[in-house]
């Protein structure tokens, strides 16, 4: 039985609006908070008339729920009326590796029930019901193709986002920039204890404040760079407000080097939002082939799409021409391919946050590597993007989101 990563790709008719792939929400999981939370408004809103609901967890859902606080999200999105969790943790023949089954209830009878995906990124599918996807605007579905439009229209690859996008989408990109510096800000200031249990203290604003002796140029922008990336990833794991990009495990990536970018060269927020339109372009290519969630390819999907958004934004940012930004983003995919998503505890912390900052720092080096060999490259884009596909159907499933295998099984 073929599950629902494998058939959405068997036939691929467009890409959803980027507003389906930059969302605002809180931490620590979109596939297990931000989907969860989607979903039960959703049901609320369907059946009004109900006294309680019941949800019953499965998949990574159910095994790395505790950790993500997916149980009390849950609760918390259907009160007052109240609803009670059940961890399935045995049943295997699932539609998606994150499903959930939601039943409404009133005066102990179950009036209306419902199985939903939460396919990555905060984006969920009601089971069976193709018509609850959004819709697909964009008629492009590989790079190669995009690549070649914008050549023949003469456009840039975030001018060809803004013609298929409607007119309020400029603005919406520039809520999401504000949102990011936002997180980015809030996690400088803050201190203390991430909650979860691993005693896990929050780094950025020591990283951000600390600074060596003989401090070179190069150690001050890996300081600074990785000290936005932490702020926004413990933001991320204190459950506070960030932007998916593409989720929220990875939320850290795109915004760190923006802002560092920004800060060092003067770019404007106007230069800045038209690089998230080309990083928004590049993660929904990766999410219509391949995957962003680590339930489906582990943490590739995640990080190593976010450090192919930054890339491809970062180019976008120097004006670089497309063969290039396409040599940035897929560099920085090529350098993730079998990452594993293993955190400990099923918390978005270890090794999670350090990801995000890693991941930050190449997407820089990615972009430099780009500027000077881009016309020898021998694979494309479209390609790796493939093999990533390829290589999370190979994965075995301890070693996507699980909390079964690799780091997750060291105690700490």
């Amino acid at each position: 039985m073929k599950d629902a990563f494998e058939k959405k790709n068997e036939n691929i008719c467009g890409m959803e609006s980027l507003r389906e792939l930059y969302k605002v929400g809180r931490g620590p999981s979109s596939s297990h908070t931000i989907g969860p939370e989607r979903a039960c408004r959703e049901m609320t809103e369907k059946y009004p008339d109900a006294d309680s609901f019941k949800a019953v967890l499965y998949g990574s859902l159910a095994k790395t729920g505790k950790g993500h606080c997916t149980d009390e999200v849950i609760k918390k999105t259907f009160l007052p009326k109240g609803c009670t969790v059940e961890f399935n943790l045995t049943e295997a023949d699932l539609p998606h590796p994150n499903t959930m089954d939601i039943f409404a209830l009133k005066s102990g009878e179950i009036i209306g029930k419902a199985r939903i995906l939460s396919v990555g990124g905060g984006s969920i599918v009601f089971d069976g019901k193709e018509e609850s996807r959004p819709e697909r605007i964009y008629k492009h579905t590989k790079f190669s193709d995009i690549s070649a439009y914008c050549e023949k229209e003469n456009i840039e690859l975030w001018e060809y986002v803004f013609s298929v996008e409607d007119e309020e989408f400029y603005d919406y990109l520039a809520y999401i920039w504000e949102t990011m510096k936002n997180s980015i800000k809030r996690g400088l200031a803050d201190e203390g204890v991430l909650p979860g249990g691993l005693d896990v203290h929050k780094k950025a604003k020591t990283l951000f404040l600390s600074q060596h002796i003989d401090e070179s140029s190069e150690t001050r922008e890996n300081r600074m760079v990785c000290a936005y990336a932490f702020a926004v990833g413990e933001q991320n794991a204190s459950g506070e407000t960030i932007v998916t990009a593409p989720t929220c495990g990875a939320a850290g990536v795109l915004p760190s080097v923006l802002y560092y970018e920004q800060k060092k060269h003067r770019f404007s927020d106007d230069a800045v939002i038209k690089a998230l339109a080309t990083a928004g372009l590049i993660g929904n290519l990766i999410k219509t082939n391949a995957s962003i969630s680590g339930a489906e390819c582990g943490c590739q999907a995640e990080i190593g799409s976010a450090c192919a958004m930054a890339s491809a934004a970062l180019a976008s940012l120097f004006s670089l021409s497309i063969d290039k930004i396409e040599y940035a983003a897929e560099i920085a995919i090529e350098h993730h391919l079998g990452l594993t998503c293993d955190p400990i505890c099923g918390l978005v912390q270890i090794p999670c946050i350090e990801r995000n900052a890693v991941a930050a720092m190449r997407a820089i080096n990615a972009v430099n590597l780009s500027s000077f060999l881009w016309n020898t490259r021998k694979i494309s884009f479209d390609k790796v993007v493939g093999t990533m596909r390829e290589t999370g159907l190979d994965m075995h499933s301890a070693y996507k989101e699980t909390s079964e295998g690799g780091l997750a099984r060291i105690d700490v």
